[in-house]
């Protein structure tokens, strides 16, 4: 007699086999496919791409606000040095 766990593997062997040659999993390969063609069309960018930006981005805008306060801060001297 098998045991349970026999019956489980043989079981999934005949249903992985099953599957393999369905139609599904052709489906599947033409959707992933159509899919695949339809996101090249796209003007996207991978997810390395966008935080690589994202840290340049940061960087760039903490720069800015830096020289900001700069600025301000000249244009406050120069404003007292006119002043007196």
């Amino acid at each position: 007699m098998k045991q349970p766990n026999d019956v489980f593997n043989d079981l999934q062997a005949r249903i992985g086999e099953l599957l393999k040659n369905s139609p599904a999993k052709d489906v599947e390969r033409n959707v992933k496919a159509m899919l695949s063609q339809g996101f090249s069309k796209l003007d996207l960018v991978t997810r390395e791409e966008f935080d690589t930006q994202t840290q340049v981005l940061v960087r760039t805008r903490s720069r800015l606000e830096e020289l900001e306060r700069r600025v301000a801060e000249l244009e406050q001297r120069l404003a007292t040095a006119q002043s007196s």
